[in-house]
């Protein structure tokens, strides 16, 4: 945590001793937004996490907070976004991912104030190692008849209901 408080909200709160063990804090979103100096973005895209930053979130950021999204691109009312950072709502915003990939929110490149990469968040040497060994782990497990790893629809993909 580079000596910060790190505080994390999700729906399922950890155990205390495993807040303890990685030195994080839970807050509800209304507070961790309030008062976080960097909120970074880490979830699905789901009906209920689209547009979960918009600009009812932003207003609550401090005017000193910067935005990260590395998760899904539609977290993020872009539109609210390009507002914030221009009128100063918060400070700063670094994009890995775009609501409308690979189109560009209007306004998003002309702002100083806003890093922008090229979805590439998992380009490490260890990430693409761990990938390649998790596609030939679950490609082994396929032909095992077995489920793969993280595999959400496994009734599905063998028949069962």
């Amino acid at each position: 945590g580079f000596d910060m408080k790190v505080l994390y909200t999700s729906r399922s709160r950890m155990d205390p001793s495993q807040e303890k063990d990685l030195k994080v804090s839970f807050a509800p979103v209304d507070v961790l937004l309030r008062e976080a100096d960097f909120v970074s973005l880490h979830v699905p895209l789901t009906p209920r996490t689209r547009h979960l930053i918009g600009s009812r979130e932003l207003q609550s950021m401090k005017p000193s907070a910067c935005l990260i999204n590395t998760a899904r691109g539609a977290v993020v009312d872009e539109k609210a976004l390009v507002k914030a950072l221009r009128e100063g709502v918060i400070h700063a915003a670094g994009l890995d991912v775009y609501e409308n990939e690979p189109a560009l929110s209007p306004g998003l490149v002309e702002l100083e104030n806003v890093v922008l990469l090229p979805h590439v968040g998992s380009a490490t040497i260890e990430t693409r190692t761990r990938m390649a060994r998790m596609a030939a782990e679950n490609l082994l497990a396929g032909l095992k008849g077995e489920p793969p790893a993280n595999c959400l629809n496994w009734m599905a993909i063998n028949g069962t209901k």
